[in-house]
């Protein structure tokens, strides 16, 4: 062997060695059991059980079948997809049931399986996945507030007390007339108008625990004014509606600078309730102050 094979040799066999001297004072290890436990129950961020359990207003015994008006617009819907993949159709079908009916009952799923010809389970795997679809009734106003990270530093603990307070109910609960549904959600993405609620379709921003009284009060007002019911879709588009309990409809649109009227009711629109227009800054411009370097140029209609 020579000299320059022989430290090759010693530098493969030493690691070995000392992998192999602790394998043999290591002690005698008994085998490993695991106990037996119950994993458990799989809830959904809402709060509720990915299981359907029958109810009054709730089983298969309901029927359910769209209007005329919506069985055109699912023809329109479905035609937008590949026959072989009218499946796709699923989500749109579900919100447009849930509109109809107010919430995603089983007989909701069912249909939506049988028109796109789906295995029922993969319609009940959609709904119970996206937490915007209701598998459980919701009151006319479905009362959704903020409490994400930019809403919290920006005080919705104060928009989440106005609603107890207004409502009498806690987060997850329905009042006793069925008008509002109360829930705390998770981010919906107007943090730069933070705090905020979404009240059906509509997003009011900018909120304070006064200006969240306001319009809550504002809101039953419009529906007992009107006679709406708790499952009369015919109030509103939405929840843009409000009108004067003690003046509060009034006290919101003059906070946000802008309402209409209509049917004796005024009505504050959504958006900001601080009087800002959009997301701008409240204070006014910071920066695109001065005139630009380049040839560039500005909207003259005085909106910046």
């Amino acid at each position: 062997m020579s000299p320059r094979t022989t430290p090759t040799m010693a530098s493969r066999l030493v690691p070995f060695a000392c992998r192999a001297a602790p394998r043999a004072t290591r002690p005698f290890h008994r085998a490993q059991w695991r106990a037996f436990s119950v994993s458990r129950p799989s809830w959904n961020e809402s709060g509720s059980l990915n299981v359907h359990r029958d109810t009054p207003e709730n089983n298969l015994k309901l029927p359910f079948k769209f209007t005329p008006q919506n069985e055109e617009l699912i023809k329109e819907v479905v035609s937008r997809y590949p026959s072989q993949y009218k499946k796709a159709a699923v989500m749109p079908l579900l919100d447009l049931g849930q509109r109809q009916h107010g919430f995603c009952s089983i007989s909701v799923m069912n249909e939506v399986a049988r028109i796109l010809e789906m295995p029922p389970m993969r319609v009940y795997e959609v709904a119970t996945f996206y937490t915007m679809y209701n598998r459980d009734p919701v009151g006319k106003f479905h009362v959704q507030v903020c409490t994400t990270t930019p809403c919290m530093l920006c005080d919705s603990d104060a928009v989440m007390k106005a609603c107890e307070d207004v409502l009498g109910v806690h987060h997850g609960e329905t009042t006793k007339d069925g008008l509002f549904t109360f829930s705390e959600v998770e981010c919906l993405g107007a943090c730069a108008n933070a705090p905020m609620v979404q009240i059906n379709d509509d997003y009011y921003e900018d909120l304070t625990y006064e200006s969240t009284a306001n319009l809550l009060k504002a809101l039953r007002h419009a529906a007992q004014a009107t006679g709406a019911q708790p499952g009369d879709k015919g109030l509103a588009s939405g929840a843009g509606t409000g009108a004067g309990e003690s003046g509060a409809g009034e006290a919101v649109a003059k906070a946000q600078g802008r309402g209409y009227e209509g049917g004796g009711v005024k009505v504050p629109s959504p958006g900001p309730l601080s009087g800002r227009a959009s997301c701008e800054p409240a204070g006014g411009l910071t920066c695109l102050t001065s005139e630009p370097w380049g040839n560039e140029t500005l909207r003259k209609d005085g909106a910046l």
